[in-house]
């Protein structure tokens, strides 16, 4: 039996499990909007986003959480895909897609059961502040830098490769 990426779907449920937690406790624990200051530029803010990143299309009528829901739920079977066809060993792209896999299905359950998503991660410096996020979008990012890492590692080590090749070839 081929040994594929699907092992690493473990992050995924780990992923969506901690994003489910944390913003659980923010609303048990914070009124909406209620800001608790932790670190000179971090506060825990409990704001509602109806929009996608940066409230991107927040102040739409109401569509935007069907679209949003459909590319996170497309966007995850795609990668599921892509786990069930990639060998084990490729641990950094299989890492990048769990984990844009669990930050999507955090979101996207979100978007589900309430109609919008859960932020709480409130970085700031002086009057200026980033917009508010949580661990999902930790994990999307994150998935989404390791992607690049390592398609930047596959092309260094492919011109590696062609080099050796021209020299040997060169050499004969």
């Amino acid at each position: 039996m081929k040994k594929t990426g699907l092992i690493f779907l473990w992050i995924s449920v780990g992923i969506f499990g901690f994003d489910w937690l944390s913003k659980f406790l923010i609303i048990k624990h914070l009124s909406l909007y209620e800001s608790v200051n932790l670190l000179p530029i971090f506060n825990l803010t409990y704001v509602r986003n109806f929009g996608a990143a940066f409230s991107f299309l927040a102040d739409h009528s109401g569509w935007q959480k069907f679209l949003f829901l459909s590319l996170a739920v497309i966007i995850s079977v795609i990668l599921t895909f892509f786990l069930a066809t990639n060998p084990r060993s490729q641990r950094l792209q299989n890492w990048g897609y769990a984990l844009i896999i669990g930050g999507a299905l955090g979101n996207a359950y979100d978007r589900f059961t309430n109609g919008y998503v859960i932020d709480f991660l409130d970085f700031y410096y002086k009057q200026w502040h980033y917009p508010v996020f949580n661990f999902a979008d930790v994990a999307i990012c994150i998935g989404a830098g390791l992607l690049i890492i390592d398609t930047i590692l596959k092309d260094k080590n492919l011109k590696a490769q062609n080099l050796k090749k021209k020299d040997q070839t060169r050499h004969k």
